[in-house]
């Protein structure tokens, strides 16, 4: 089969198509023959060292395509499903584990449930359980207008919360106001957590929503009420440093979460959940999602550089077949 592999971690550039072997299935493992799979920050990571994985790999964590063979009860060759949080989707074939895969449902096609299942469960479970939003919080969330940011912007709107988005340009703001932020905020342009401060009067927010991580962090506490949750769940600008939890405490009783998808989709329920949401809401047109670009196997790394450079306004998928 032709995959995407990485035999040292670096840039874009160690990327390379070749042939590997179609997996081998292990108990209660499906194959499947993979339609598109997803690009995500976690894939940069993982190829660039940030995040350690075993080397040699095939890189991608999230795809869907139709069950090929399975050494599993729970899913027949032919059904379409689809997976996230499992290695090795940036290729014609997959085995993945018959726990980690989701049924698509009817209306929805492979390219939106490859582009929905890890962005979206993650907007999910900020949004539902790590800190439940709900009428009357105010959220701040930076990358407002990028994959996961615009739907978490959804969510919390349809939750009644009143969402400040942070975006690099006015465009990605126009973005961000479409999906449901009552304000948007340009972070290289104005100090944005003097402007927080003027609007929400003084206060602060309720929970802070970070996905960028170095560039933003500390500056993210100061917007934060007394009692108030920094959410911290991504490192696009790079790992914050090392931090003493007394600035917690000396900017008024916060509470910090550095939360991750496996932890709230490691039992079945809860990945039924949050899926069949994510795929109803898409349905029913009440989340809508945005596939900013699409691009063959082969130029994987492209899409890499691209994502890298913030170019992208929404989803990047891979269309393997």
């Amino acid at each position: 089969m032709k995959a995407i592999y990485i035999e040292q971690t670096g840039g874009p550039e160690i990327m390379r198509l070749s042939d590997r072997p179609t997996p081998d299935l292990g108990k209660d493992e499906v194959l499947v023959k993979v339609a598109a799979s997803g690009v995500n920050f976690t894939d940069l990571n993982q190829r660039s060292g940030t995040n350690k994985i075993p080397i040699p790999a095939v890189l991608g964590s999230e795809g869907a395509g139709i069950v090929e063979r399975s050494e599993s009860t729970s899913f027949k060759p032919g059904d379409y499903v689809a997976w996230c949080m499992m290695r090795g989707s940036y290729a014609e074939y997959a085995a993945v584990p018959a726990r980690m895969l989701v049924r698509i449902p009817d209306g929805i096609d492979f390219r939106t449930a490859a582009a929905a299942m890890l962005q979206g469960m993650t907007a999910h479970y900020l949004s539902h359980a790590t800190f439940p939003l709900k009428s009357g919080h105010t959220a701040l969330i930076h990358a407002a207008a990028g994959g996961t940011g615009r739907l978490l912007v959804q969510m919390a709107a349809m939750l009644g919360a009143r969402v400040i988005g942070t975006v690099g340009t006015p465009a990605k703001a126009d973005l961000a106001r479409e999906a449901g932020a009552s304000h948007t905020i340009l972070y290289d342009k104005e100090d944005w957590v003097a402007e927080v401060k003027r609007l929400t009067g003084g206060t602060g927010v309720d929970v802070v929503y970070d996905s960028v991580g170095q560039a933003t962090f500390l500056k993210g506490l100061d917007c934060l009420k007394p009692r108030g949750m920094m959410v911290h769940f991504g490192v696009s600008s790079g790992q914050i440093e090392p931090f003493d939890t007394r600035g917690l405490s000396s900017r008024g009783s916060l509470f910090l979460a550095r939360p991750t998808l496996n932890s709230h989709i490691s039992e079945p329920q809860e990945l039924a959940w949050r899926s069949r949401d994510v795929f109803h809401w898409i349905a029913q047109r009440k989340l809508r999602l945005r596939i900013d670009r699409e691009y063959p196997l082969a130029d994987a790394a492209q899409a890499h550089r691209d994502l890298e450079a913030r170019k992208t306004t929404g989803k990047l998928i891979l269309v393997v077949a």
